[in-house]
């Protein structure tokens, strides 16, 4: 975010009205491409460096200087800017934020001790096994209803059809041009943007998300072996962690996706509300195609429904995508 925010990184003066903007042409497709391959560049160094730090031994030897005096202050402050992004993604239309809010509190809290019956099979014939269901996909199960309640409003035409009112981006049908357009498979590959470019600025950039990124997932192992009721992990376990958080970043960048990879607080929270860290209940998580920049196949666009638009009609990432 800092360094496309840089004034050689803007959006052209044509791509401000997303009306008007041909997404098929040529000159939009290099705008955003080459962006990626610079992303693509300076996150495949940065993670060099961080792959370095991990397998060489560092990081659990600057442990002894890394507290929770030090990590709750930068997790902190990484989160702090994303309350922007949250405010103004809720505010597209608060009554959807609303509805969606109250599911999750609903299904988290109150009938998180509910068992439903499945399907299941198992020793070679078919019986039925309680699953906490409201317990294990509060948050998926929260998102369903909302937009399906989108999806009604937008058939019986509740919700305005002019892109400038209030609410217009709850609808479900303003991407449906690019669920229509996407292949139904897709497999991507290194380089697929072209040649990575990289730029001192960038770098620098990178590097400053890279050590605050490092911190929190200190702090993510610790609160993640609090949950869980095991010991705190040992100095090798973190060092190996970082370095192959760095490896995954090396890939990702190499693959063009447009972010690093790391552990993610979020998911440490989401671990805190589910109660569910088993290897039994991770095998019955449902695979969720994470969403990339460019071309998609049809399962990744179709999340393009729940995402907002920015002036220049791209779609705005969350968090999950930018959390290098």
């Amino acid at each position: 975010m800092a360094m496309f925010s840089l004034p050689a990184w803007k959006c052209p003066e044509w791509m401000v009205n997303a009306s008007r903007v041909n997404t098929s042409s040529p000159e939009f497709t290099e705008e955003w491409q080459k962006r990626l391959r610079e992303l693509q560049g300076v996150i495949m160094v940065a993670s060099c460096f961080q792959m370095l730090v991990g397998f060489s031994g560092l990081i659990g030897y600057l442990l002894r200087f890394i507290g929770p005096l030090t990590i709750a202050p930068t997790i902190s402050l990484v989160a702090l800017p994303l309350f922007n992004s949250v405010g103004d993604d809720a505010g597209a239309h608060w009554g959807i934020a609303a509805v969606t809010i109250f599911f999750i509190l609903l299904f988290s809290q109150y009938l998180k001790n509910i068992a439903l019956p499945v399907p299941t099979y198992g020793r070679r014939k078919c019986h039925t096994s309680k699953l906490h269901l409201f317990q294990v996909f509060p948050v998926l199960l929260a998102l369903c209803i909302a937009w399906f309640l989108c999806f009604v409003l937008t058939v019986t035409d509740t919700l305005p059809s002019v892109p400038t009112a209030y609410g217009y981006l709850a609808r479900t049908d303003t991407k449906a041009h690019v669920l229509s357009q996407a292949p139904w498979f897709r497999f991507p590959y290194p380089g697929q943007w072209g040649h990575p470019t990289i730029s001192l600025a960038g770098f620098f950039g990178i590097i400053a998300g890279l050590i605050s990124s490092m911190l929190e997932s200190i702090g993510d192992y610790y609160a993640c072996a609090r949950l869980v009721g095991v010991p705190p992990p040992p100095k090798h376990a973190i060092n190996r962690g970082i370095g192959i958080e760095g490896l995954g970043s090396l890939l990702s960048g190499a693959w063009g996706t447009g972010n690093g990879t790391t552990s993610y607080s979020e998911n440490i929270g989401a671990l805190g509300i589910t109660r569910s860290c088993t290897t039994s209940c991770t095998q019955r998580l449902p695979f969720w195609p994470r969403l990339e920049r460019g071309r998609k196949g049809k399962v990744g666009v179709s999340q393009t429904t729940l995402c907002p638009q920015n002036s220049a009609g791209e779609h705005l990432n969350s968090a999950t995508e930018t959390r290098m």
